[in-house]
């Protein structure tokens, strides 16, 4: 159980526009003849889309100068067939850039797996589940739609719109110049939406985790919530997530609102002042009737691509928004030092004068010194708030002190290399989780060479008999369509896990909490049994299990006031004898005035 001393949570770091470049052009790298081949592709099938309105002013100009039908005829088939190309040349593209935009999701995906599996406990822990969560499941499916269709379609209308003012430049530069100043309104609103949009979608994106880890706190504490009767309190708590949502998302509809009108505005400039600048020329016999319509054409044909650009643009800020979200999971601080080169030359642990605040806040661990000798069972008791789970995080290496250390055979616990240390150390809480999969799957975790008798040891080892009343035993299913286990049976196959893990160092926070008593001693003693000559540290509320052990460290206000055994501390009738008679309900004993 939490001693009370732990943070509370922080949110992830988000990447920076430089760093989300250079993830960009790393994961364009990695499939660079793709990209290419998309580019070239979407540029060819641009150049053919640009045959058919200049044909169409020749159409024009030979009607007016008298021509043949069959002139007319082949105009009209050379218009058909760089249509016809101009098709099959954009649907291969489209074809080769979403296999781009899905192997490239794929990189994403199992890139964010890596930086989550990787990231040290406590970061985790500070950041909240909310948070990860989101960043895992909408922030990446939002890069994924990105990748897959907005990119795409916003390179294809790109480079449609470069090509498509460049040939109304090549056709009369006054006219290209008329056609770019009347698109001057769009560069404006864009430039004051993007202005804008980002930190907009970021704290859309920030208010989502928000609500995410309410309704994950909510929903895991539901119990607790009926039995105090907070449920008014949490309805209230998330409403104001849902309205901060709500802030946040109104904020981005605004922006947009205020951006489509004015873009809608600005694509009849263009081509008005074109065919006013050109119906001058032409009068003064400056340019020829075709080359006027066939320009005006283009610039009609351009509010195409503009159009697929800017409607995207909604989806580019958010997914960006997204996109630097993911990516800030690899900034997050990694607290681990770097792994010592150095092999542990035993299993003692020693804390040396060990002091440890959470985020810069006072210790709540002050000069705390113990050894704990290979092979001994050593019970942690103390009030609530008295450091016992922090000093637990120490010895298994998930935090590191402020000052002081906390060796294993001479080598600092935080410095081994993680698949080192827990071989060696495994720390084990009231927390658990249940993973999709039959029973089997779970318990092998651990273990994935295990044979099924070693599994049913491990099993039997912490008391999970309910496992053979199932009639497919270790073959059931588990999680929504099949057996759902209790707190306490989820509870022993956690610890049927640590068994097979064979750990040479064993820690347990209040890891039988959700056990009754009577087999909550069973299972530890099952458990010692099991481990014989294994170091089992015993963080533990119910004082039967001090008993149990060799010795017992009493901690009070972060450090450690008593240390002996069970009979040494009741005989010196100091704090630790204090809360065993509170234990068994015997009358405090009497002082001498």
């Amino acid at each position: 159980m939490n001693d009370g001393s732990q943070p509370s949570a922080a949110f992830l770091p988000i990447a920076e526009p430089a760093q989300m470049r250079r993830a960009a052009l790393r994961l364009i790298r990695l499939d660079g003849r793709a990209f290419a081949a998309m580019i070239f592709l979407n540029a060819l099938a641009a150049g053919a889309g640009l045959v058919g309105p200049w044909l169409l002013g020749r159409i024009i100009d030979q009607v007016k100068a008298g021509a043949e039908v069959s002139t007319v005829d082949r105009l009209a088939l050379a218009i058909l067939l760089f249509g016809l190309a101009q098709l099959l040349l954009a649907r291969y593209a489209s074809y080769v850039g979403h296999r781009f935009g899905e192997r490239t999701l794929a990189r994403v995906r199992e890139q964010y797996t890596e930086r989550a599996l990787a990231l040290p406990a406590s970061v985790i822990e500070r950041a909240g589940t909310g948070d990860l969560t989101t960043r895992g499941t909408t922030d990446v499916a939002a890069v994924g739609a990105t990748l897959r269709d907005s990119g795409p379609d916003v390179l294809i209308a790109g480079v449609q719109a470069l090509f498509i003012l460049g040939t109304v430049f090549t056709l009369d530069p006054l006219l290209g110049a008329c056609g770019v100043l009347g698109l001057l309104g769009i560069w404006f609103a864009v430039r004051w939406y993007l202005h804008r949009a980002l930190p907009a979608y970021l704290a859309e994106g920030a208010a989502n985790s928000a609500l995410a880890e309410q309704l994950a706190a909510t929903t895991a504490g539901a119990r607790t919530v009926e039995a105090l009767g907070l449920q008014q309190r949490r309805i209230e708590a998330c409403q104001e997530a849902v309205e901060r949502c709500r802030r946040a998302r109104t904020r981005t509809l605004f922006l947009r609102s205020v951006l489509f009108p004015l873009v809608d505005v600005s694509y009849v400039i263009p081509v008005a002042g074109v065919l006013l600048v050109g119906g001058v020329l032409h009068e003064h016999g400056g340019m020829s009737l075709g080359a006027v319509i066939a320009s005006a054409l283009y610039l009609r044909q351009l509010s195409q691509p503009l159009d697929v650009i800017l409607q995207r643009v909604e989806q580019l800020q958010s997914s960006g928004a997204s996109f630097a979200r993911v990516e800030g999971l690899g900034l997050a601080p990694q607290t681990r030092p770097a792994a010592s080169p150095l092999m542990p030359r035993d299993d003692r642990l020693d804390v040396s004068n060990a002091c440890y605040a959470y985020d810069g806040a006072d210790d709540v661990l002050r000069d705390v010194d113990l050894t704990v000798r290979p092979g001994e069972r050593l019970a942690i008791v103390g009030p609530s708030g008295a450091g016992k789970t922090t000093l637990g995080r120490l010895l298994a290496g998930i935090d590191t002190p402020r000052t002081g250390s906390v060796t294993v055979g001479g080598v600092p616990v935080a410095g081994l290399d993680l698949d080192q240390l827990r071989q060696r150390i495994v720390l084990v809480t009231q927390e658990h989780h249940v993973f999709l999969g039959t029973i089997r799957d779970n318990v092998q975790i651990a273990a994935p060479s295990a044979a099924d008798a070693e599994l049913c040891a491990a099993l039997t080892a912490v008391g999970a008999d309910w496992i053979d009343d199932l009639p497919d035993g270790l073959d059931t299913e588990l999680g929504q369509g099949g057996y759902r286990p209790d707190g306490a049976q989820a509870q022993q196959l956690a610890l049927a896990r640590v068994v097979l893990a064979d750990p040479h160092t064993l820690i347990l926070d209040e890891a039988t909490a959700l056990l009754d008593p009577g087999t909550a001693r069973h299972t530890e003693r099952a458990l010692a049994a099991v481990l014989s000559g294994r170091t089992v540290v015993a963080i533990a509320h119910r004082l039967q299990t001090a008993h149990d052990a060799d010795r017992v460290a009493v901690m009070q206000d972060g450090r450690i006031t008593e240390l002996g055994s069970h009979d040494d501390l009741v005989t010196a009738d100091g704090a630790y004898a204090a809360l065993w008679r509170s234990w068994h309900g015997e009358p405090p004993a009497a002082t001498s005035r």
